[in-house]
């Protein structure tokens, strides 16, 4: 990079990669600090592909920025799994359904391999012209913060982010089943746990699953102590399957999150950096993209004359995430609190909730239309 850079982009992650793309194919010049980066200039590397067991859960609107990045259609065939199905089961008679069919789109959704979709990114930057990548922070006008929830660029601005802690711990593995997925993705809400199986098709095509199993933190220090035989059948109890481990498992504390403020002179804030929410709606890289998406737009309509570090700039963008990524962490939170209780009536309650729900077609296609950006 010749000249010095427009934007400052600090992160090594799917959002930091994907706006430095985005703003790359306006022209604008792009530094991109990434944790790991070499001074050479070379992209952080991910865990490799046999130990990372994570999946996203993609709607539409994140597919189409990846479209656009020219990112979605070179991922490998078998790192993208589209979702028709969600069955959810209540801890009790509870249930709710939703069909990509009854609902009149294509899919539901896409489980993408997270390590396939970062290598991606990885490669599409290399053959970005206006994009650099940095080992050491350098002044642009404009600074875009994606470093994660442990941000130290947010701590250094002196911004806010207290996380609410939840109780609960995340693990993720993936696994085989007996028979074929058919791209039908469950969950299971009970007190005090929520359990979500989602298709893939890795490491066997059309039986693979990811498990993204959410329990209090006592609980789940058992659960991982368990030997994979033991795993196993603590799996089959509380989903009534047969299931096979097919890799180590991971873990991670729940929080939920929101940064104040989002922005300030010449900096903004995007993704993990500026909210966090509960995994259990699979919406965290999709909030993350959006934000990428809205920034993208923001620059491009500026006016000719305005800065890109112009704080009434940063702040359409702010104003036109808030609403989204609030009502997400509400409902993500609300959720939690609501299956977490072992209250009788309330069990009761949220179970003839779902009942209700699955009965009330005009609202389900709400909720689809809100969880799958279409």
């Amino acid at each position: 990079m010749q000249a010095s850079p427009d934007v400052l982009v600090r992160g090594s992650g799917c959002v930091a990669r994907s706006l430095a793309l985005a703003l790359g194919a306006q022209g604008l010049r792009v530094a991109l600090l990434e944790l790991g980066a070499s001074a050479r200039g070379t992209p952080s590397q991910a865990p490799a592909a046999q130990d990372d067991v994570r999946s996203y859960a993609l709607n539409a609107g994140a597919v189409a920025l990846l479209r656009e990045l020219r990112v979605w259609d070179s991922l490998p065939e078998d790192a993208v799994t589209p979702v028709y199905d969600m069955q959810v089961q209540g801890d009790a008679s509870g249930r709710l359904g939703f069909s990509a069919w009854q609902q009149g789109v294509a899919e539901l959704a896409y489980i993408v391999d997270a390590g396939a979709l970062e290598a991606q990114l990885a490669q599409a930057l290399r053959f970005s012209p206006h994009v650099q990548i940095v080992s050491t922070a350098v002044a642009a006008p404009l600074t875009a913060v994606c470093e994660g929830r442990d941000s130290a660029a947010r701590a250094e601005r002196g911004v806010r982010f207290e996380p609410l802690a939840t109780g609960q711990r995340a693990i993720a593995a993936r696994l085989t089943a007996a028979v074929a997925h058919q791209g039908v993705a469950r969950q299971w809400f009970r007190s005090p746990d929520v359990l979500a199986l989602l298709p893939t098709s890795r490491p066997l095509a059309d039986a693979s699953l990811s498990l993204v199993w959410s329990l209090p933190e006592a609980r789940a220090e058992q659960v991982l102590a368990l030997d994979d035989a033991a795993f196993e059948a603590a799996l089959q109890e509380a989903t009534g399957q047969p299931l096979t481990l097919a890799s180590p498992r991971m873990s991670w504390p729940l929080q939920l999150a929101r940064a104040e403020p989002l922005l300030g002179p010449g900096w903004v804030l995007l993704g993990d950096a500026a909210h966090t929410v509960h995994p259990l709606a699979g919406q965290g890289l999709n909030l993350g993209l959006a934000d990428v998406a809205a920034l993208a737009r923001v620059i491009r309509e500026r006016e000719s004359w305005r800065s890109l570090g112009d704080e009434r700039l940063l702040r359409r963008y702010a104003r036109e995430r808030l609403a989204a990524t609030w009502a997400m962490g509400e409902l993500t939170d609300g959720l939690l609190r609501l299956f977490a209780s072992d209250s009788a009536p309330l069990r009761e309650l949220r179970n003839r909730g779902l009942s209700l729900l699955d009965a009330a077609p005009p609202l389900k296609r709400w909720l689809t239309r809100q969880a799958t950006g279409n």
